[in-house]
């Protein structure tokens, strides 16, 4: 079963209002293509909802959050442009991913993709619920969600780009690789190979905006099996403002390791819950401004 109708079935929500409607995320709606020269594919179309967190009463936009909180006008347009940047500059290189044609300034064509998921195996225990997804983070350095699991690591700390898998839905979990191999989820070789293609592709995103002087603090991607075809393994969903951290400023060490972190790292600790803001992080207006 398409993992997209699976979601929309297992959550119970009427979605279909919509014409086509076989999907609605944080940021963009899912659409499938019944007639033209697309039959078969599938349309997105960016929105101009955003995520973030209420501080003080107020709003702050930040892609390192999976809350929707409001929208930005012209957001939409701007994302399926940055996403359009990225995934023609990724055929390039050589890397797979679902990317078929940009139609509109917020739509683009995709190849149908199955999320990486897996179906509930017990569906008659109470509490039971599929895998309806994978994400997986990159970080170049540690901040956000991995520092305040891991507060013992220096702020802003050189990573490597380590590799992430967590479970998408209304409140994302981490889940280990080791985990994902036990479960039955993926194989071995499939992580490993899902591993390495988002290294490579989370290279190239950081080499270019090197070029634009901004450093890409992490990230996430989406990685799926085409529908038609052999199954492989593809970078799905989007690369866009709402799936990167970028910042400014950085001076890293011969190690990687950011020597200006005590300037820019701001963290706090209350009522049992850890916090750290980067003072240098780019707003996603501003880097797009500089990007595109």
């Amino acid at each position: 079963m398409d993992a997209y109708i699976y979601h929309i079935q297992f959550k119970g929500k009427i979605l279909m209002a919509e014409k086509n409607l076989v999907y609605r995320g944080k940021s963009k709606d899912v659409f499938d293509i019944t007639e033209g020269p697309y039959t078969g594919k599938y349309r997105f179309v960016f929105t101009d909802r955003a995520t973030g967190y209420i501080e003080n009463g107020k709003t702050v936009f930040d892609p390192g959050y999976d809350t929707v909180v409001g929208d930005i006008p012209g957001k939409g347009a701007i994302a399926c442009r940055f996403a359009t940047h990225f995934f023609k500059l990724l055929k390039e290189k050589g890397i797979p991913s679902h990317y078929i044609d940009t139609i509109k300034e917020n739509e683009m064509i995709v190849e149908p993709a199955i999320p990486l998921c897996m179906p509930v195996e017990s569906p008659e225990f109470p509490g039971s619920a599929p895998l309806l997804n994978l994400e997986f983070t990159w970080r170049n350095n540690a901040t956000g969600s991995f520092w305040r699991r891991y507060p013992f690591v220096k702020p802003c700390k050189n990573l490597n780009k380590v590799v992430e898998a967590w479970t998408k839905g209304d409140s994302d979990i981490l889940i280990t690789m080791e985990a994902l191999e036990a479960t039955g989820a993926m194989s071995k070789d499939e992580i490993a190979r899902s591993v390495e293609l988002v290294k490579n592709i989370a290279e190239i995103v950081s080499q270019e905006f090197t070029l634009k002087d901004l450093h890409v603090i992490d990230g996430k991607f989406e990685l799926g099996r085409l529908k038609y075809g052999d199954g492989k393994i593809v970078l799905i969903d989007e690369i866009s403002p709402d799936v990167l951290r970028i910042c400014k400023g950085y001076s890293p060490d011969k190690s990687g390791n950011c020597t200006v972190y005590e300037q820019c790292a701001v963290t706090n600790y209350s009522d049992g819950k850890r916090t750290i803001k980067n003072k240098n992080q780019v707003s996603a207006a501003d880097f797009i401004n500089i990007f595109l």
